[in-house]
């Protein structure tokens, strides 16, 4: 959507059914997407919430402004399309997430990954039936097959709006288990935000915080929490 900057043309946005879904219109124009596809999505809620970005535009439409919009954009026009593709894709994190990857030290970094990593693996172990194993340092050991199977059958089962916002839990956190647990309400999403942000977080206790580093850790935190409630309004 960078390049697509319309001005306002409408009056009223509404919520319409359409084709066993929900779409906007604007003044009895049916929305659509950049591919030209029709913006149909799977709940009112959804709908509704596009609906409110659409009605917001004053002057030049700013899709910066529009996070449902864009997110419902990729779910149609590119994940319903490539949709093996991109589960196969955020399925690989399994075997190289985020929270396996452990820091030999030093000690107080070590025990902190401990205390709010291995809770997520446990709870991963019990609902996902998955058990992921965590290693000492960054050289690459590769996990369970099996494991890796489950993971991925988990992710090859959703649906084409659920996987576009399970792609931005996933990429943003570094954690398809952290990316599980945010869409199946282990913890509040900030907090497993902030879990994945162990190593980071710690780094800023230590040398301070860096502005540019803060702004760009908060635009990646407001998208995570996006994508938590685009994929709550799922369905």
């Amino acid at each position: 959507m960078s390049e697509w900057k319309p001005k306002r043309f409408w009056t009223n946005s509404t919520v319409v059914e359409a084709d066993g879904g929900f779409t906007v219109e604007l003044d009895g124009r049916r929305v659509k997407t950049p591919a030209k596809a029709g913006l149909i999505v799977p709940t009112q809620a959804m709908a509704q919430a596009i609906a409110e970005e659409w009605d917001a535009q004053e002057g030049e439409v700013d899709p910066g402004t529009m996070p449902f919009t864009r997110s419902a954009n990729a779910a149609i026009d590119k994940v319903r399309i490539q949709h093996a593709e991109v589960a196969d894709m955020l399925a690989a994190y399994g075997d190289s997430d985020l929270l396996c990857y452990r820091a030999s030290h030093p000690q107080e970094l070590v025990t902190r990954q401990d205390e709010q990593w291995s809770p997520a693996l446990d709870w991963a172990a019990e609902n996902l039936g998955a058990r992921l194993k965590p290693v000492s340092g960054v050289v690459h050991e590769p996990q369970s097959r099996e494991v890796l199977d489950v993971l991925s059958s988990q992710v090859h089962a959703l649906g084409p709006f659920h996987l576009a916002a399970f792609h931005d839990l996933v990429s943003l956190s570094g954690s398809l288990i952290l990316g599980f647990a945010a869409a199946r309400n282990w913890r509040e999403a900030d907090e497993i935000w902030r879990i994945s942000r162990v190593d980071e977080l710690w780094q800023e206790e230590q040398w301070g915080a860096d502005d540019e580093a803060s702004e760009h850790a908060e635009i990646k935190r407001q998208s995570f929490l996006h994508a938590k409630r685009f994929f709550d309004v799922s369905g």
